[in-house]
């Protein structure tokens, strides 16, 4: 199959980014990195995944029946999930935490200013004192000359390294197919990056400024990557997407001092399908943007460790209630594992993607979002981590 270049990142770029100094050590690194280096390309899309039957359950949108006199042998291409539409707002407001609608949501608890910062899937960003009456929305990000402006942000986490902040955030071009896998789905070019600012509450703009910079392996489809760090190394933990492979996988790479890039290929630390929690899509009657794609979902990892130092991972699939969040945990205390699955989910009932975090008073709290039919709303439950597994509390907000 012949595949057409779309976007070269080379050093060239960087050269005339650096201005009329003819070489420079971020030039010279980029030549000689292929980290650093790398080429987006598009290939043909083709025949995808039978529809699934109106009505179904169904991530991505809704289910329609396909036009009246429609060729039905025609490759369709996927509904794409897009941003819910919310009403135009003046500017920032105060509402309480049931007022927001968000998936994927992210609680970073800035001790300095004594303010808890909530982001997620679309980017915005809120304030609160207290967990319950929030601030907001703020526009944060500005993505001005690479390839992710305009394009939906999925997943936003906030992490502190040094002096600086760190935003990781998924975007995807849909326009761009990095692999078509046959009868099941046009792959969409999809990553995890990482931007900066030097304040909490931004402006953030990308680490890295190169307009075709990716992260990750470009010809993988990476989304939901999270910052961990381990003897003085910091890892991008992330979900290969299993549309992409059918069981979806948990994997990591290691990334430069300046985080700037990764330093080696990913390594692979499990797969959905070992969790006996996790569920076949197909199997309980869920599709993926309309279409009936087999297969285990690996989504949203957080890693952590218990008071007693043990390490363990956040991490969400579909279960017998939909939607669900599962605990993973290393034997060996490292990233490196082996990694084994708690047999039961640690909560259920259209619920995951959640994170840890502790108030300023040094209580851990576990946010996560739940859908009972009106949309993904935030909650916040408390959890004991005293002993070497983690203990769901009682749900206090949401």
């Amino acid at each position: 199959m012949k595949k057409a270049t779309l976007l070269i990142a080379s050093a060239a770029l960087l050269l005339t980014a650096c201005g009329e100094q003819k070489q420079c050590n971020k030039c010279s690194e980029a030549e000689n990195n292929p980290f650093l280096k790398q080429e987006i390309v598009s290939v043909p899309r083709g025949e995808q995944a039978p529809r699934a039957t109106p009505g179904q359950n169904n991530f991505g949108g809704m289910i329609l029946p396909p036009p009246s006199g429609a060729n039905q042998n025609r490759p369709r291409p996927a509904q794409t999930q897009q941003p819910p539409r919310r009403p135009m707002q003046q500017g920032p407001r105060d509402m309480d935490i049931t007022e927001i609608s968000m998936s994927d949501p992210f609680i970073y608890a800035d001790a300095e200013t004594q303010t808890y910062y909530l982001t997620g899937t679309g980017g915005s960003l809120y304030k609160s004192k207290d967990l319950k009456t929030w601030n907001g929305p703020y526009n944060i990000i500005d993505l001005s000359g690479t390839w992710m402006q305009g394009n939906f942000v999925a997943a936003g986490e906030i992490h502190k390294f040094g002096d600086k902040f760190y935003y990781a955030g998924t975007w995807n071009n849909h326009r761009v197919c990095i692999e078509q896998v046959p009868r099941r789905y046009n792959v969409p070019l999809n990553q995890t990056q990482l931007l900066v600012s030097d304040k909490v509450d931004g402006p953030y703009l990308p680490l890295v400024k190169d307009s075709t910079f990716c992260l990750g392996p470009v010809d993988w489809d990476i989304i939901d990557g999270t910052l961990y760090e381990e003897n003085d190394t910091v890892y991008m933990v992330f979900v290969h997407e299993w549309t992409q492979l059918i069981d979806g996988t948990m994997d990591y790479f290691p990334l430069s001092e300046d985080l700037t890039h990764r330093t080696a290929e990913p390594t692979t630390m499990f797969r959905a399908s070992e969790a006996a929690w996790s569920k076949e899509m197909n199997s309980i009657g869920e599709a993926t943007f309309g279409l009936k794609m087999p297969g285990w979902v690996t989504d949203g990892p957080q890693m952590f460790r218990t008071q007693t130092g043990v390490l363990g991972m956040l991490w969400s699939s579909w279960g017998d209630t939909r939607y669900a969040q599962g605990i993973a945990y290393s034997t060996s205390g490292s990233i490196k594992g082996p990694w084994v699955q708690e047999e039961k989910s640690f909560l259920a009932n259209n619920s995951g993607h959640g994170m840890l975090f502790r108030k300023f008073d040094g209580t851990l709290l576990y946010i996560v979002h739940h859908d009972a039919g009106n949309g993904r709303k935030p909650q916040i439950w408390t959890v004991d981590d005293s002993g070497d597994k983690l203990v769901l509390g009682k749900k206090i907000l949401g």
